[in-house]
């Protein structure tokens, strides 16, 4: 079997369980709010409106920035801001719409006359809507619950970005490192989840309307022991755990899950459970260390020295710039450089190479020059970052159109003339691959980006002998060897946990431990 399908096909089990997890409750919590509030809306018909516009609000937000808008919001609250607590909230509140909407629609069109009938016979407000109204504006209701439970299984693939685990992690972790066998299967099983789940619950209101008690039933049970077999797991997983898990986190690109999985494997060695948190966005990861929400990740130096200490002269010597990175976060935040993993990975501008030279480009001044005429496509954070507005001050830089995209797609949109100019990673293998020149950051305009090991406060008390195994990585990565791990995800279809294990086999710890 294919490596890259047969990592997919592994990983889908735990995925597809934590997908439904979240999906179930977040459609049940939904419901629960929706029902009861479309009543209170259809018997105050002047709050009606009002009710139906904020959740019309809320549905018009973007998902993905609806799911990002919680990670703040619950931190200042003291509560956990990745993982599925925020994943769970943004989902629910997102599903909220289609079930009002429809529980609304439902009861509002219910015939007054089989209203006053109820009156009639004795029925009060809740026989009449338990015994009348209910039953006659299920259909619509029901088509609300069906819209929200797709749109639900769906959203649940963006809770990737915060941290909480789903079908997403295939789809984002697949796009990244040019893997789409794993989008394909992340893809399939959630489309399989989202029309099982339409299935049962249209079985469900086709039963009770048409009274078809054995669809009723089998629709039923089917709903129940899904919600079962999600609970369980969810117990079990927490139940059968030893000791609380090593969290390590990630940005959403090559390099980071590749570094995620070497850090994952050294903690394995000590016999301790291994939690991956990855496709984390830049000040989320941090902010997820700062506040102990994960234990350990890998950032950059030049990306705390503009990101989070908000310097901004440009330093030119790495070394005074790892100093004061270390001393700052140890100092403000009680965070700890393990390590300084030897390499230096910083941005830079690349162009084609043919496109490079036949317009004499090898420096950014030169590309200022005609930088008007071009377009430039950048990752989604470049263009809000420190250093973009360095480049732009320090060189004029101008262009025709900034163009902000997946990372993964930045090379294809070059490679086809979509855009002129790519931000870049300088330890990326694709830009040998694709032919790409980087251009000589000639005035200094990007800081140094020397790639460091952080530890939270909680893990340097909590698990002591981690910090100590993994300080042994101090130098022990060069720029050449991680273009080649980036080079063998990237080009050549390997996982990144196999590129992580072939890294591996270079440490001397790892060499002695096999003489």
């Amino acid at each position: 079997m294919n490596p890259r399908l047969q990592s997919a096909l592994d990983q889908l089990p735990d995925l597809l369980t934590a997908h439904l997890q979240l999906t179930l409750l977040a459609i049940t919590l939904a419901t629960a709010i929706s029902v009861p509030l479309g009543v209170f809306a259809v018997r105050r018909e002047r709050l009606k409106q009002p009710i139906l516009a904020v959740a019309g609000v809320i549905q018009t937000i973007p998902a993905l920035a609806l799911l990002a808008v919680m990670v703040p919001t619950l931190s200042g609250l003291g509560l956990p801001g990745i993982g599925f607590l925020p994943a769970l909230l943004g989902l629910t509140l997102y599903c909220l719409l289609p079930i009002l909407w429809g529980t609304v629609t439902g009861l509002s069109e219910v015939d007054p006359a089989m209203i006053d009938a109820a009156r009639g016979v004795g029925m009060d407000d809740h026989q009449r809507l338990r015994l009348v109204e209910f039953p006659l504006a299920m259909p619509v209701l029901v088509s609300g619950l069906r819209t929200s439970t797709v749109w639900g299984v769906g959203m649940a693939t963006l809770s990737t970005p915060i941290g909480a685990p789903s079908l997403g992690h295939l789809i984002f972790s697949g796009l990244q490192t040019r893997n789409y066998t794993a989008v394909l299967v992340g893809c399939i099983a959630a489309a399989v989840l989202s029309q099982l789940l339409d299935r049962l619950v249209q079985g469900l209101e086709v039963g009770f309307s048409r009274r078809r008690p054995k669809l009723l039933w089998f629709s039923g049970c089917a709903l129940a022991a899904l919600a079962l077999f999600a609970l369980v797991s969810a117990v079990l997983t927490g139940s059968t755990q030893r000791s609380e898990p090593v969290r390590i986190g990630g940005k959403a690109f090559t390099e980071q899950y590749i570094l995620g999985e070497i850090l994952g494997q050294e903690v394995g060695v000590l016999g301790l459970p291994v939690e991956q948190t990855p496709s984390l966005g830049s000040s989320v990861v941090f902010d997820a260390l700062d506040r102990g929400d994960i234990d350990l990740y890998v950032d950059y130096s030049g990306t705390i020295w503009t990101m989070v200490m908000g310097r901004k002269e440009i330093p030119t010597q790495r070394a005074l710039v790892l100093k004061e990175v270390q001393t700052y976060l140890q100092r403000a935040h009680d965070i700890t450089v393990v390590a300084a993993l030897g390499y230096e990975n910083t941005y830079a501008l690349a162009m084609p190479e043919k496109l490079a030279a036949q317009h004499g480009i090898t420096t950014i001044s030169d590309l200022a020059r005609v930088s008007q005429r071009m377009e430039i496509g950048g990752d989604f954070e470049f263009f809000e970052r420190p250093e973009w507005r360095a480049l732009q001050s320090t060189y004029g830089l101008v262009f025709a159109e900034n163009r902000a995209m997946e990372t993964a797609l930045l090379y294809q949109a070059a490679e086809q003339g979509k855009v002129a100019v790519i931000t870049a990673y300088s330890t990326d293998g694709r830009l040998s691959a694709f032919h790409m020149r980087v251009l000589i950051d000639d005035l200094g305009a990007i800081p140094p980006y020397d790639a460091i090991l952080l530890a939270s406060a909680q893990l340097s008390k909590r698990y002591p002998e981690v910090i100590r195994q993994l300080s042994r990585l101090e130098g022990k990565v060069s720029a050449k060897a991680m273009r080649e791990l980036n080079d063998r995800v990237d080009l050549h279809e390997e996982a990144p946990e196999t590129a992580a294990q072939t890294f591996r086999q270079t440490l001397p710890w790892v060499q002695g431990s096999r003489d």
